[in-house]
């Protein structure tokens, strides 16, 4: 099976902890040249030091506050200047904040809308010319199980994933006939400090413990755990390489076997 990415180079959002920061160990470790894509620019700039593999010391990063889809288009253009694009993007952004669908202001689906489709949209606009030249791209997309089944108190992620979805599905149909896939990946419930933060809501509303509010969660998946970090990043990996290169247009969901549907 060809895995290997060296000779590639990957840009990678939200890496600097939780999933995208476990995206960008693995890529790294299959030989990409892989640039850091976030807002904090001290962690950007560590985590970009203890990234190794056959690009080690050639490894970069930019900051970017994805709030602001102006700024990312900003960063990505001075990374396709400086570096000559990429052949791989990870897409991956922090949820917006939980709550009832109904109770949500306009705002609050407009800012998720821009921090999460727009943005993927300049980045793919960015890249998208280099890939093609190339004739090997890969976006891929780490959204959340939401997509195929709502989840409870997640109004506006709910509304705003399936954007995504939509938008990356279309994507792959556009862009297939270059030799570019874009796939999204669906994490359930994974040890992240959104995981925790979202049992300290849940908690401080239902009068229960933490770990009660963990344990129950835990119980409704088949396989009684939480995924690790680095278990996601092995799907994105994967479709990042040579192997997955006639899977194309997929929802790939890495959650134990708890999503209710096929």
């Amino acid at each position: 099976m060809d895995m290997t990415l060296e000779g590639r180079r990957a840009v990678v959002c939200g890496s600097t902890r939780g999933i995208g920061r476990a995206c960008a160990f693995e890529l790294a470790a299959l030989g990409a040249e892989v640039v850091l894509l976030a807002r904090d620019k001290a962690a950007l700039e560590a985590t970009a030091k203890d990234l190794g593999g056959a690009a080690a010391g050639r490894h970069g990063y930019a900051a970017a506050d994805f709030s602001d889809p102006g700024d990312v288009k900003r960063a990505i253009e001075n990374i396709v200047q400086d570096r000559g694009g990429a052949h791989i993007l990870i897409n991956n952004t922090g949820g917006p904040p939980g709550g009832p669908a109904l109770d949500a202001a306009a705002d609050a689906y407009l800012d998720a809308f821009r921090a999460h489709l727009l943005c993927n949209q300049a980045l793919a606009q960015a890249l998208v010319p280099g890939m093609k030249e190339a004739k090997y791209g890969r976006i891929i997309n780490i959204i959340s199980t939401s997509v195929k089944e709502p989840i409870m108190g997640l109004g506006v992620s709910n509304t705003i994933r399936g954007a995504v979805a939509q938008w990356a599905k279309t994507l792959s149909m556009e862009l297939g006939p270059f030799g570019i896939t874009v796939n999204n990946v669906l994490p359930g419930a994974t040890e992240t400090d959104r995981l925790a933060a979202i049992f300290k809501n849940r908690a401080s509303k239902s009068g229960r413990t933490v770990e009660q509010e963990a344990e129950a969660m835990r119980s409704s998946i088949p396989a009684r755990r939480f995924a690790k970090p680095e278990e996601t990043a092995a799907a994105a990996a994967f479709l990042a390489s040579p192997a997955a290169g006639y899977i194309n247009g997929i929802n790939l969901p890495v959650d134990g076997g708890r999503t209710g549907c096929l």
